[in-house]
């Protein structure tokens, strides 16, 4: 017999991280992440740190070259990682 009410598990462990207030910090952590993979190895080699505060990313770097290179593309960053997550989970990015 076939039930009308069923969901997709993928749909229910959302709703649940959903309802726990999970998802935010869990999509927070996924976005750290992708970070290298996003930007590549060579700039995550200068990346000191990362995290996230208020939907604001921010980020430590070592070179300031690279951090003015990054400042200039902010925007297309931003939606970069935002869709590598699968989120609308940061809207800006400080560069230090």
């Amino acid at each position: 017999m076939k039930r009308n009410d069923a969901k997709q598990i993928g749909l229910l462990v959302r709703e649940l991280l959903r309802e726990e207030g999970l998802e935010t910090p869990l999509n927070e952590q996924r976005l750290i992440g992708a970070w290298p993979e996003v930007l590549g190895p060579i700039v995550a080699s200068y990346t000191r740190q990362l995290y996230i505060k208020n939907e604001v990313l921010y980020v430590q770097l070592t070179s300031s070259a690279l951090r003015q290179e990054l400042m200039m593309g902010r925007e297309l960053l931003i939606r970069n990682l935002n869709r590598h997550v699968g989120a609308q989970v940061i809207h800006q990015i400080v560069f230090r």
